[in-house]
């Protein structure tokens, strides 16, 4: 077929339609721009939803609840409130401390902001004297991507060392947000009573004096032009050497030492949060991302890390990831991979049965080359491959179809019905349907815009839908409107011939001629004769439709989360109990999680835990309301890391359940509870919220829907 000449060509439709490098060029470049930044996209769970916060701390030791929420709380708040930007605050007061916690609007400077927060503060000067200067920090937002932990037969000191070798491992890698959790530095504790300063007559900062001369040495410089390096004195550190400090010399020839005036002792690295394995030691080190990290890059990073250094460890240490949300990333991503390749099965399935496999082919190639170059345009406005994204991208695999089956369709039945040569005919298709296929497109379009105007944080969550569906729709237009007419202009040579491969197309539409003439018409004609009947039997169906609804049959749920594979139990103790109380109970709730495992191992098989750490000195994941009244040995946890939900027969909520069902009480134990969790938006099932202005009244409301509440399971 000789070529048209280009001055045939009448506006952009024609010129693409008449020209197959321009079309063909356009094709190759959409391709190539959404293939090549296919591998940049970052995948995660959920869009990120980043929350500005700037948060004021102010302790005032020895006060209480009440009497820092009127001096601290209520002499901040007006300040703070008149700050630009702030959208909402949230206060809570303590005994010996205040937080107010201020989020500001999305894409707020939160430089300015700090700024402005910190001008706030420094204006309120009714604040009690004996209250500590205002601490004004800015919230960084993190997502976790795993847990990583350290534990065997060695001491805590020791895998200390291991955990600061990896965290230069993985800093080396790019890994740069990581917390070492379960070790602190070592310290060393001088105690002085009252009485012993005015005993023998010294003050506190003569002891700091004399032990801050000792417990460091200085520098003298250099010998040898530099090959050595001369230091005056010897440092004393250990509490021995502290205690044999000396603070004075008396007349008679006595000295008076640290020890004769206070009590020296040590304390380990393990004095704060300790973690147990199976009885033994562990060390936790979190890794998290940034908004622009790849959980996925990460998660591998830190899996290659973790099996290089084992083999340079001593036998009996491991290192284990818990918690790893890649993982969980993947697999409920590969679930949509897996929906979505089937319906793309499914879409070309269908064309090729109802269209001729030529138009069909062509058809079909809008798939991928709207898919891609709407991957391109996310790519360029920062989103990425997530749930929500991925379930846009799956229900356009239909749609993006549509104007391309209606524009090849026509330029076919042109060229069959009304003799017009392949260039004509797809030509005059691109022309023709151009108006409504873009009207109908246009209004699918704006039904998608207006989720774009949903705000608050769940507008922030599903803004990738609206955004998505756009973009693949956008691209499909300029698919089936300046790429698809050149293509149908040169499948369209061969529209009068019979192939065999198409066959099956001929086949389908005998049918559906059939089901045409024989079936659906009659029905149509049934239904317009007896309108009346028809209307009414709709109208019943909508109301016990509706009926449905309101009686509760069909139940309304916010969202759909998918189920953890974490479970978490938090508990404390009574005032007074100590840090070997908390361990013995700690080791209660462990050995309990083990046994019901071990029995529904027994029962189904498989074993529905993975991993149990330990916590002792606080809380885990959201922790106890009661937990900031308590000293920290008096706190404990347990996490307990399930199999994926898809492996199991019960849900996290059923472990919950059972599990908290066959703990045993502890003598000394005050609370304890289990808690489930989903992924997703929506709080927990129960959440309540009392407001007053007394607050011995809201205490006792609290204390009476607690009880109320607690004779339910979890």
């Amino acid at each position: 077929m000789a070529r048209t000449p280009a001055a045939a060509a009448r506006g952009i439709l024609s010129y693409f339609t008449r020209h197959a490098t321009a079309a063909n060029l356009l094709l190759v470049v959409l391709l190539a721009v959404g293939a090549s930044t296919l591998p940049k996209m970052r995948a995660q769970f959920f869009p990120d939803i980043v929350v500005d916060t700037v948060t004021v701390v102010v302790r005032w030791p020895g006060a209480g609840a009440e009497d820092v929420d009127a001096g601290i709380v209520q002499a901040l708040e007006p300040a703070l409130l008149v700050v630009e930007g702030v959208t909402s605050t949230k206060s809570r007061s303590t005994e010996g401390s205040a937080r107010i916690t201020l989020e500001f609007e999305p894409g707020w400077e939160m430089q300015r902001a700090v700024a402005d927060v910190e001008e706030a503060v420094a204006g309120v000067t009714v604040l009690p004297s004996e209250a500590e200067d205002p601490d004004v920090r800015r919230g960084k937002w993190r997502d976790p991507v795993t847990d990583v932990v350290i534990t065997g037969p060695v001491g805590l000191d020791q895998l200390a060392r291991f955990a600061d070798e990896m965290v230069a491992r993985l800093f080396a890698e790019g890994v740069t947000r990581t917390t070492i959790r379960g070790v602190a530095a070592p310290q060393t504790i001088v105690e002085v009573r009252s009485s012993a300063l005015v005993l023998n007559d010294v003050t506190m900062s003569q002891i700091a004096e004399a032990i801050g001369e000792e417990a460091a040495a200085d520098p003298a410089g250099n010998v040898a032009s530099g090959a050595a390096r001369v230091r005056t004195g010897v440092p004393k550190r250990s509490p021995e050497e502290i205690e044999a400090i000396e603070l004075r010399s008396n007349p008679d020839g006595s000295k008076i030492t640290i020890g004769d005036v206070a009590r020296v002792y040590a304390e380990g690295v393990d004095r704060n949060v300790a973690f147990v394995v199976d009885g033994q030691p562990a060390i936790s080190i979190n890794v998290s991302r940034s908004s622009q990290g790849d959980a996925i890059a990460i998660q591998h990073i830190v899996e290659d890390v973790a099996d290089e250094m084992l083999h340079s460890l001593p036998q009996g240490v491991q290192i284990d990831l818990i918690r790893t949300r890649a993982d969980l990333i993947t697999a409920r991503l590969q679930i949509l991979m897996q929906n979505g390749a089937m319906g793309l099965g499914l879409v070309l399935l269908l064309l090729f049965l109802f269209l001729n496999s030529r138009t069909a082919f062509w058809v079909a190639v809008g798939i991928p080359a709207s898919m891609l170059t709407a991957v391109a345009i996310m790519y360029a406005l920062g989103l990425s491959f997530n749930m929500i994204s991925l379930f846009a991208l799956i229900i356009t695999l239909g749609i993006v179809v549509d104007d391309a089956i209606v524009v090849g369709e026509h330029a076919d039945f042109r060229a069959r019905a009304r003799g017009e040569d392949p260039v004509t005919a797809s030509e005059t298709a691109a022309r023709r349907m151009f108006a409504p296929v873009f009207s109908s497109t246009l209004t699918t379009l704006i039904a998608f815009f207006g989720l774009l105007a949903i705000g608050g944080r769940f507008g922030d969550m599903i803004e990738d839908i609206p955004i998505t569906v756009i973009a693949v729709l956008a691209a499909s237009l300029v698919e089936c409107f300046l790429i698809l007419p050149n293509h149908m202009a040169h499948a369209l040579i061969h529209a009068r011939e019979n192939h065999w491969y198409d066959w099956p197309s001929r086949q389908v539409n005998r049918g559906m001629d059939f089901v045409r003439l024989r079936l659906f018409r009659p029905l149509i004609r049934g239904v317009i004769w007896a309108r009346y009947p028809v209307l009414a039997g709709v109208v019943v169906v909508l109301v016990s439709q509706v009926a449905l609804l309101l009686d509760g049959d069909v139940r309304f749920r916010f969202f759909n989360a998918p189920e953890r594979t974490d479970v978490t139990a938090n508990f404390a103790m009574v005032p007074g109990a100590t840090r070997a109380d908390t361990m013995d109970m700690l080791r209660v709730v462990q050995e309990t999680v083990k046994a019901y495992g071990a029995e529904v191992a027994a029962e189904t098989g498989t074993d529905p835990i993975v991993y149990v750490l330990g916590k002792i000195g606080g809380n885990a994941g959201r922790g106890l309301a009661s937990a900031e009244d308590k000293e920290p040995d008096q706190l404990g946890a347990v996490t307990i890391e399930l199999i994926d939900a898809d492996l199991r027969p019960f849900s996290s909520r059923t472990f919950v359940r059972e599990v908290q069902a066959r703990v045993p009480s502890h003598p000394q134990l005050e609370e304890l509870s289990f808690r489930g969790g989903h992924f997703g938006p929506g709080g927990d099932a129960l959440d309540v919220e009392l407001t007053g202005a007394d607050a011995e009244v809201l205490k006792a409301a609290a204390q009476a829907l607690k009880a109320a509440v607690g004779q339910f399971a979890e």
